[in-house]
């Protein structure tokens, strides 16, 4: 792979992502709204952007690691982004979890202007993205896709394709999000419930994954649960509520009745109320254990 990357965005995501880059030797470009986000990568070799226009190449391809619609819209096609400097070899490769509707209207405006673009958000935490370990998904053109390929298996164990609807990857984000956080919203009412009961929740917690839910989700968040392992952050609830907002607007737009993504975007509302934002998502299990009177 001999490709010019830029990599905007240098949050816990973006770092990593850029990390497992540069540890396969490849030349990268960062840029980060706070510069400093990016003085470990650029002490090993990346290249500093004073702008995210600067971290494009007309024939590269540039990674889009953001918090939300508005950050996207801003470093791709605000005063200094890299709407213009992508050529026709270069793409853009969006890797946020955004509302469908802008996944639009970006695609439209690279077409306009003869670049690529595709969306392939990811499901993984920082640092299966440090190590390529991230599930990727992708959805676009097909030549768009073959610019990125070498890319995208760098730092993916996976890379599933959703076909040419540049909006079919970033639903089934939102889908998946939408169910880890109900994982998450039901290990802790049942942790609540068991603790009231004076059950041992850690007991339980083991049979449960050792059986019935032998996965990720609930072995690995479970624990965060249990461990009140709630900071640092591994994916912040400010963004859990964000994207469980997102299957909410994208269910209304076609009429798919969520009455539990309801019930969640309540929980998460009252958890960013009580200043939890900047904890990890599944401290929405604090508000659960308080609804029991267990007053965490």
């Amino acid at each position: 792979m001999n490709t010019k990357i830029g990599v905007i965005g240098l949050g816990g995501m973006g770092s990593g992502i850029a990390s497992r880059l540069l540890d396969l030797g490849q030349r990268i470009t960062v840029w980060n709204r706070t510069a400093s986000a990016g003085d470990a990568l650029v002490a090993r070799g990346a290249a500093r952007a004073a702008t995210p226009a600067e971290a494009a190449a007309s024939d590269g391809v540039v990674i889009t690691m953001v918090a939300n619609d508005a950050a996207l819209e801003s470093v791709t096609c605000g005063e200094h982004g890299f709407l213009d400097r992508l050529g026709p070899e270069g793409v853009h490769v969006s890797m946020s979890t955004v509302s469908v509707g802008l996944v639009r209207q970006l695609a439209e405006r690279h077409a306009a202007r003869g670049s690529h673009f595709i969306a392939a958000p990811v499901f993984g935490r920082p640092e299966a993205a440090a190590a390529g370990k991230l599930w990727v998904l992708q959805s676009g053109a097909p030549a768009a896709k073959a610019r990125a390929k070498a890319v995208l298996e760098a730092i993916g164990q996976g890379v599933v394709d959703f076909g040419e609807a540049e909006e079919a990857a970033p639903v089934a984000k939102i889908a998946g999000n939408f169910m880890i956080a109900s994982s998450v919203e039901t290990m802790s009412e049942a942790f609540a419930l068991l603790e009231k009961c004076g059950v041992d929740t850690h007991i339980w917690h083991d049979l449960m994954t050792r059986s019935l839910f032998a996965g990720v989700i609930h072995t690995n968040y479970g624990r965060f649960i249990l461990d009140r392992a709630f900071s640092p952050p591994g994916f912040k609830l400010a963004l859990g509520a964000k994207d469980v907002s997102l299957a909410l607007a994208t269910a209304q737009e076609r009429q798919v009745p969520m009455p539990f993504a309801s019930v969640l975007g309540d929980r998460f509302l009252a958890s960013l109320a009580q200043g939890r934002g900047e904890l990890d998502w599944t401290a929405i299990a604090i508000a659960a254990a308080n609804d029991a009177g267990l007053n965490r």
